[in-house]
């Protein structure tokens, strides 16, 4: 680790608590649409598996420690307790899943390979994380979690297209990854 890589990764943690401020969508089963998930997938698609996950390990740091940088101004450890947070923790292992993916691919990166990492990342490793968790909390059983969880896959898959052309993007102008 050298000054470079610290400076990226609180740059990426900065980058998640700023996509906070884009207001939540709030449901009625209580884990709103933000922007934030969509963090985890470029923190790992642009700065790696180690970086990225670092860069929210730091951002769930910051937040357990009682910093508002969630979506809607929440924070503390009282975000655990809520249904929410198997997914605010399922961001660290879907920063480096990705990171991980798109560090093998790196020599045959294009939109589609970035596309499919971000969704089994973003989607498929987060709702895996956070739909039992949800569950558990909200007292609904798993069938009726993964139910509710239907109106979010629409939302995820298009954070997911985004956060492949922000990180094909960046490849191309300033890669920040190397081959390996």
């Amino acid at each position: 680790m050298n000054t470079r890589d610290l400076a990226y990764i609180a740059l990426f943690a900065a980058i998640v608590a700023a996509l906070g401020i884009i207001p939540p969508i709030a449901l009625p089963i209580g884990v709103p649409i933000t922007a934030q998930a969509m963090g985890a997938m470029l923190a790992g698609s642009i700065l790696g598996a180690k970086r990225g996950a670092l860069s929210l390990v730091l951002f769930t740091v910051l937040v357990c420690i009682g910093l508002p940088l969630l979506s809607g101004g929440r924070g503390g450890l009282g975000v655990l307790a809520s249904p929410t947070g198997g997914f605010f923790l399922s961001w660290i292992p879907v920063a480096f899943l990705i990171g991980f993916l798109t560090e093998r691919a790196w020599g045959k990166l294009n939109f589609l390979n970035l596309f499919v990492f971000c969704v089994l990342g973003g989607v498929v490793l987060s709702y895996a994380i956070g739909t039992p968790w949800m569950a558990a909390v909200a007292g609904i059983g798993l069938d009726k979690a993964l139910m509710a969880m239907a109106i979010y896959v629409p939302g995820d898959l298009l954070k997911a297209g985004v956060a492949a052309a922000v990180a094909l993007t960046v490849k191309q102008s300033y890669p920040l990854i190397t081959a390996r």
